[in-house]
């Protein structure tokens, strides 16, 4: 199966940079609403037999250029939402996005058990994402995008790809309607094949969720 997973549009949220993650959340800014419009076209060559989105009102806003385009419904799933701020939600300091980054790649690396202030621990938010994958792939569809959001994807890539390490994905940000495409499955594994337009090797300013890590303030 081939993966599209997409971060959302511009949200007021990101420009301000607060750790926007609890549902409904924030709608598209003027741009983000332009960059969900660009996407049918960005994604022109993909030939996408599912679109799903989170329970999170901006991904939503995201796909439905492309839904329209394409003649899909939008599946909404819970599973692919944001990584949960807990304690941390609507912070915008940099202690705070510090945390929360630090946390989420603590997951990616195997730290699973470690919690978000508040909020999930890593064996939930790898599970419940993992589980909306996992109907993707049963599906028999080919080609399958999934509209989420930076903090996730970033985390569940660089723990289920096998090319995309930990430093990898802290490193490379990930902008409002950047796309990391991966190719496998869950039985047999995923390989990144791009990351944000990027060719990812076969061995291995948008918001704190997108940001560097160490720089997501």
């Amino acid at each position: 199966m081939r993966l599209l997973l997409i971060r959302h549009g511009q949200t007021p949220s990101n420009v301000l940079f607060l750790l926007d993650t609890a549902v409904p959340g924030a709608g598209l800014t003027e741009l983000g609403e332009r960059q969900a419009a660009a996407l049918p076209e960005a994604l022109a060559d993909e030939d996408i037999g599912a679109l799903y989105a989170s329970t999170l009102i901006r991904t939503q806003l995201t796909a439905a250029p492309l839904a329209g385009a394409r003649g899909l419904d939008v599946l909404v799933r819970d599973g692919i939402r944001e990584v949960a701020a807990g304690d941390l939600e609507m912070r915008g300091d940099a202690e705070a996005a510090d945390v929360y980054m630090t946390t989420v790649f603590a997951w990616a690396g195997g730290e699973t058990s470690l919690r978000m202030p508040g909020g999930e621990n890593g064996v939930e938010a790898l599970g419940r994402f993992d589980s909306v994958v996992a109907e993707a792939a049963e599906s028999g569809v080919g080609t399958v995008a999934m509209v989420s959001h930076g903090a996730a994807i970033r985390m569940w890539a660089a723990a289920r790809a096998d090319n995309v390490d930990v430093a990898f994905a802290a490193e490379h940000r990930l902008d409002n309607t950047g796309v990391v495409v991966l190719e496998g499955s869950p039985g047999d594994g995923w390989k990144a094949v791009s990351w944000a337009g990027a060719v990812v090797a076969a061995d291995a300013e948008s918001g704190p969720a997108g940001e560097s890590f160490g720089s997501a303030g």
